[in-house]
This record gives structure tokens, sequence and C-alpha cells, in this order.
């Protein structure tokens, strides 16, 4: 069982529960497929599991280290965005709602993705590598948003909240009356409010 799911907060687990979707951050494990580093690159990126039948060993030496999401909401919440090459449409769609949520940074459609990625960077994690939150009341965060409820992480949706487990989520809570931490960076809390809806496991 490889090191390589990756949780709510960011953390890569690991786990025998197979995800919906791939991931990237550069080259992070050793010759013995032990992680050695939470990233090398900024640019922290979400694949789908088949492309145009490309097949590669996982975790193999010297190549970059493939990364798995139970689901698109998951992979928000750790900090990744979309891939422009095997999911340019949801990409396209992410960068124009992220354009629409966040107007303070003057980004338009010709910003390169890697601006994008360098405030993604500042928001998820700080200079010792710990996950970035913020605090929110549950019920104006947008559907797809992950939260921390008494250190666990929760997903909000239809206007209740499940619990996140790396099989999927759990039965229907309903909000507490107080804010929370919010484990999806700001930006991209801020996409979705803007339209953008997350894909997550029913």
């Amino acid at each position: 069982m490889l090191q390589n799911r990756v949780d709510p907060f960011g953390n890569i687990i690991r786990t025998s529960a197979r995800g919906t979707l791939m991931g990237n951050r550069g080259l992070l494990h050793n010759e013995k497929q032990e992680i050695r580093r939470p990233f090398k690159l900024t640019a922290w990126i979400t694949c789908v599991l088949e492309f145009k039948g490309r097949r590669r060993p996982v975790m193999a030496a010297g190549q970059y280290t493939e990364l798995f999401f139970l689901d698109e909401a998951t992979s928000f919440a750790a900090g990744h965005r979309p891939c422009f090459e095997c999911r340019r449409p949801e990409a396209s769609a992410f960068k124009t709602f992220w354009l629409k949520g966040n107007p303070e940074y003057g980004f338009n459609a010709k910003t390169p993705i890697k601006f994008i990625d360098d405030v993604l960077q500042r928001e998820r994690i700080d200079q010792d590598c710990k996950k970035i939150t913020f605090m929110e009341f549950p019920e104006v965060l947008p559907i797809g948003t992950l939260v921390i409820f008494k250190s666990e992480p929760y997903l909000i949706k239809n206007g209740m909240m499940y619990r996140w487990s790396a099989e999927g989520y759990e039965a229907a809570k309903p909000f507490p009356k107080e804010k929370l931490s919010v484990l999806t960076p700001k930006s991209v809390v801020n996409t979705f409010g803007a339209g953008y809806v997350p894909l997550f496991i029913e």
C-alpha cells in the first residue's frame, strides 16, 4: 500500500481506498517509493485517471509522484486545481470563475495560470508547510467547500455537512451555530461562490 492518497488537509496518506482523480505536485518520493517532501512545484494540479491511453508505473524512480483524491472537492480543499491538458474544460471553467470571484487581484483572461497558482500557494500552506485555514459560518459557504468540525473534515452540501473519509462521506449533520475553520483556500471558495461547482462523491 503506497503513501499516495491526499486528504482535505493536503496530507499525503496511506489507505487502501481508491481515488477518482489523480494529481501532481512534482517528484516527492525516493527510489524506495517513500514520500520525502510535501511538494516540489507550486502548480498543484488534478488529473483524470485515464487520458489518451497513456500508462505509467506508479511512483517510478525519477518521475513525478502520482497522487490520488476521493473527489474534486477533496482536491480543491488540499490546494489543487484542474489540469489544463487532460481536464481542459474544467480548467478553463475554473479560471473563468476564479477571475469572476477574485476581482481584487486585477487578473484577466490573458493572465497566465501561474499567477493563480502563486495565489493558491500562499493560501494553502505557510512557510512551515502547515495548512492555512480561515474562519467562516458554514451557512454562508458554497457547495463543495470543506471545513473542520471537532477536528474532522466535513463537506458543505445542500444546507448540511457530511463527514469526509477516504471511502466517501457519512450521514448529513446540521450546521453548528459557530464559525468553522475552512480547509478550501479562500480564492477557491470565492470561485465556487462565483459559479464553479466541484464534483464530489454522492
